[in-house]
């Protein structure tokens, strides 16, 4: 489990090969956002299998697994349930530091 706090401007795509950096994975589930040809080069150099829908703009086709996307689900229900947390919601922290452990504890919370 991991998580790399931003800025509430910042992209999310832009820290992906960051949070999937020393990752050891057979698949990378994510959305259309993050289809850009360095995040993809990255996952499919660490020896992953890439299950993301392709952008239209993409002139690159590549196969793609819809059974196994269903399972991204489960990391939106997830998010979902952090959310409805007032304390994460809200950003009760305002230290990142401290938000950031009352992350973890939440997501274990959930996960265990």
């Amino acid at each position: 489990m991991r998580f790399i706090l931003t800025g509430g401007n910042a992209s999310d795509a832009s820290f992906a090969i960051p949070l999937l950096a020393s990752l050891s994975a057979r698949y990378v589930i994510a959305d259309k956002a993050y289809d850009g040809h360095a995040i993809l080069n990255h996952i499919e150099g660490s020896g992953a299998r890439p299950i993301i829908p392709q952008r239209t703009c993409m002139p690159r086709k590549r196969a793609f697994d819809p059974a196994i996307y269903k399972l991204r689900n489960r990391v939106e229900r997830t998010i979902g349930k952090l959310k409805q947390l007032r304390r994460i919601a809200t950003r009760y922290d305002r230290i990142p530091e401290n938000y950031l452990a009352s992350l973890y504890l939440a997501a274990l919370a959930f996960w265990c």
